[in-house]
């Protein structure tokens, strides 16, 4: 209606014009899903804890939440990261294709029924409540946000060859049910690469790597380390 336009078809070819790429965007922003909160699949996060940050040895750990909507997953890691190598040296990047939940990744300030599988003692230590006119809101704590980045990447095109073979793990968790077969093969494949050799790679417990790839061996459902 903004644009005066009489189709669908029309709006396609409208957005696909250069002048009209922030259409694009405010497309992408409307349509991404973006339903998540803290922990979501507390079973990942426990076997991150152990084995994976138990046995692991090295310097720096990197994370990546390839599919982080607006932050609760790349905030959930960075929780864990601090609570288990301590001192040590870490990092999680966290990307979406939209601006809109990037921008609230950033900030790092969510509502607080967004907590609803977080344990209460780390929640005292990694969230600040907010009081009078931000009450029912809390904030992550900086000292976890100065370790955590968003940066949007559309995982269907090529990755930038900074991010190959950079990270120990990645979550890639509830994307892969929006893509046809071809396209979830093209972006597993792409995303291994990411992965260093030995490194850890989980989904959604809903999903599958069946006939996707073979260069991701699978320890249990849903957990796999790169061959």
């Amino acid at each position: 209606q903004y644009y005066g336009l009489a189709s669908y078809a029309q709006y396609y070819q409208l957005i696909n014009q250069p002048e009209y790429k922030h259409e694009f965007q405010v497309m992408i922003d409307i349509l991404t899903t973006n339903e998540t909160y803290f922990f979501r699949e507390p079973a990942h996060f426990e076997y991150l804890k152990d084995p994976v940050l138990k046995t692991w040895q090295g310097d720096p750990f990197k994370a990546w939440s390839a599919a982080s909507s607006s932050g609760e997953e790349a905030y959930s890691l960075a929780i864990v990261l601090a609570e288990t190598l301590g001192s040590k040296k870490w990092t999680v990047l966290g990307s979406d294709i939209s601006t809109r939940v990037l921008d609230i990744a950033r900030n790092g300030v969510y509502l607080m029924d967004r907590l609803e599988n977080m344990d209460k003692r780390l929640l005292e230590r990694y969230c600040l409540r907010g009081v009078r006119s931000q009450d029912g809101f809390f904030c992550v704590d900086e000292k976890l946000r100065s370790r955590t980045s968003f940066e949007q990447i559309n995982l269907v095109k090529p990755l930038s060859p900074a991010l190959k073979q950079n990270f120990d793990v990645i979550f890639l968790r509830n994307v892969l049910i929006y893509f046809d077969q071809e396209t979830k093969k093209d972006v597993v494949d792409r995303i291994t690469e990411a992965l260093k050799p030995g490194g850890y790679f989980f989904i959604s417990h809903s999903e599958n790597l069946h006939h996707i790839t073979d260069k991701l061996e699978m320890l249990k459902p849903s957990i796999f380390i790169k061959k």
